[in-house]
């Protein structure tokens, strides 16, 4: 069990039958009155953030993260198949589960499954990813005084701003995070 007083960002605690990540926590000693813990935690399922206040003696269940390292296979419809590689054991997920997460991720590429209690609940892509430039328009000099960028699609099918020198063809280093354009590779 983890007191409120002993809570730390990034900390994953269950409360209230979801699984909530400590975000950011302060300890507040007001002048009258007893101390307490005031803390902004994210719903790891839904996303939600919410915040709440706690004695410092409350204690609460850790909870038990798993991330599983599974190779992406091939979509089929509106599943996703993902197969452990030690085991080869392959799963199936929905559209809704995936949402955007692997818009920079290729066929066989690794990505982390994330689970709670054997419940998957996220798929976590690769931090940086390294595509082709399938399609992309021609720079067009002049009026560049800001850094100028383009859209150009990735050999994923998903778009990305890049500066007006890259061109059709280029392997691209992206952060899939923010889906930004960091350099040529």
């Amino acid at each position: 069990m983890i007191s409120a007083g002993d809570f730390k960002n990034g900390l994953t605690i269950e409360l209230e039958g979801n699984v909530f990540q400590i975000v950011d926590f302060q300890h507040v000693k007001p002048g009258k009155g007893a101390a307490f813990v005031r803390t902004k935690m994210k719903n790891i399922k839904n996303g939600g953030v919410v915040e709440k206040t706690f004695r410092p003696t409350e204690k609460f269940p850790p909870a038990h993260i798993e991330r599983t390292d599974m190779q992406y296979l091939y979509t089929d419809g509106d599943l996703y198949y993902f197969m452990d590689v030690e085991t080869f054991d392959q799963i199936a997920l929905n559209e809704d589960m995936i949402g955007d997460s692997l818009k920079f991720v290729r066929e066989n590429d690794m990505v982390k499954m994330i689970s709670h209690n054997g419940d998957i609940f996220a798929v976590e892509p690769p931090m940086f990813a390294e595509l082709e430039v399938t399609e992309c328009e021609p720079g067009e000099k002049g009026n560049t005084a800001t850094g100028a960028t383009k859209p150009c699609t990735v050999e994923t099918g998903a778009v990305v701003y890049v500066p007006l020198f890259v061109n059709l063809g280029d392997k691209l280093k992206i952060d899939t995070r923010t889906g930004e354009y960091l350099s040529r590779v």
